[in-house]
């Protein structure tokens, strides 16, 4: 795992015209966290937290936060895969047990930092405000960019699970919050532990795991896709946000319900999607097309070979470099052309009905070969940029 530093101009944090407090989102924060480091610490010494308000802790960290990232984020803001209404429910319960605002709101707001990301007038939690401002600052303040626009979400509205959330969201998370852990936890035999294990500290842990996304994420780690935003790909923040720190990757794709593509990647929002999908509860799952996620990283090999032979000192060996690289150039613009060929061969199958004979064809094999030779370029080209430094 890399740990790159934001570029220059999202390093410096802006500052922006001072806006109306949000004050219940300052009391709702001052008063958890004070509860945190002060209720938590004072039980933990003088009670002993049972092995059910521990169980149920990890519990309601998970449902609460694959709810937001499964639920709020990849079905409901991309629309990356379908999901049963039971699923959909869950994700409305348990979605406001991590009291991060309804569906509707989170959503759409996440809509428009997509598409104005790292704008500082327009991003709702802009990277290039500064670390505090993207974790948490931008909660704390009424700003123009954070006005709910309901032509954003007017999709969502369809569902009568997202209207039914929005219209009772104050009373579905104080249950979910206060009368659930508190029910449980009498069941258990441990009111008051699990009420402050699995109630309080788990809320303030998976607010701060949700709120790494928009800001650690785009100031540590690497971006193997893209240097457009300042998204990055972090496996350590992969652990703590369900599979989310692979944003670099997200912000390109973000219609993919995966974040970490591959196998050995930790995404269990990835999986939980996919094992669903096996009993009939999503379907629809999106998934990038490989030939696309390796162009992207060779074109990322390709940035970071130019920069490296322009700032090594002129030479014969840089000059045989260069030749190379613009070699390479051309075999990929070439790979491109022939990709973009047999996509049509592709779409005339399908528009021919042929789709079973597509998966069996010859055009399927050339297309497969040249998401192949990809791969062999990325190496290619990396060692050209390692020759250069």
């Amino acid at each position: 795992m890399s740990s790159s530093p934001a570029d220059d101009s999202s390093s410096q944090p802006v500052v922006a015209a001072k806006r109306s407090y949000n004050w219940p989102a300052i009391i709702l924060f001052s008063l958890t966290t004070t509860l945190a480091v002060t209720v938590f610490p004072w039980y933990a010494w003088t009670h002993d937290f049972s092995t059910a308000a521990w169980v149920w802790f990890g519990v309601f960290l998970y449902a609460s936060g694959l709810s937001i990232t499964a639920g709020y984020h990849r079905l409901y803001s991309h629309r990356a895969y379908q999901a049963h209404w039971s699923l959909r429910l869950f994700y409305a319960l348990f979605g406001a047990q991590a009291l991060q605002n309804s569906i509707l709101i989170w959503c759409s707001m996440h809509r428009v930092h997509h598409r104005e990301v790292d704008d500082v007038e327009h991003d709702p939690y802009s990277a290039r405000r500064g670390l505090w401002y993207s974790h948490m600052g931008w909660m704390l303040r009424d700003e123009p960019c954070h006005q709910f626009d309901d032509k954003i979400g007017r999709d969502m509205t369809r569902d009568p699970i997202v209207r039914w959330q929005h219209k009772h969201y104050l009373a579905i998370a104080l249950a979910m919050n206060i009368a659930l852990p508190a029910l449980v936890g009498w069941a258990s035999g441990d009111l008051w532990g699990t009420l402050v294990l699995a109630g309080l500290m788990r809320l303030v842990v998976n607010h701060h795991f949700t709120f790494f996304i928009n800001s650690l994420a785009h100031y540590w780690g690497r971006q193997p896709y893209t240097t457009e935003n300042t998204a990055r790909d972090n496996d350590l923040l992969a652990v703590l946000t369900y599979g989310e720190g692979y944003h670099n990757f997200h912000h390109l794709f973000q219609w993919d319900y995966r974040n970490g593509i591959r196998w050995y990647q930790w995404d269990p929002t990835k999986w939980w999607i996919a094992a669903f999908s096996w009993v009939g509860l999503t379907s629809g799952l999106r998934r990038t097309p490989e030939f696309q996620i390796q162009r992207a990283k060779l074109q990322r090999q390709f940035e970071r070979a130019k920069e490296r032979i322009a700032k090594a000192d002129a030479g014969g060996r840089i000059a045989h470099l260069q030749l190379l690289l613009e070699q390479e150039l051309q075999t990929f613009s070439a790979t491109l052309s022939e990709w973009a060929r047999l996509q049509q061969e592709k779409f005339e199958h399908a528009k021919q009905q042929l789709s079973d004979h597509w998966e069996t064809s010859e055009v399927r094999r050339r297309m497969q070969a040249l998401e192949e030779s990809l791969r062999y370029q990325q190496r290619r080209v990396r060692l050209l940029s390692l020759q250069a430094a």
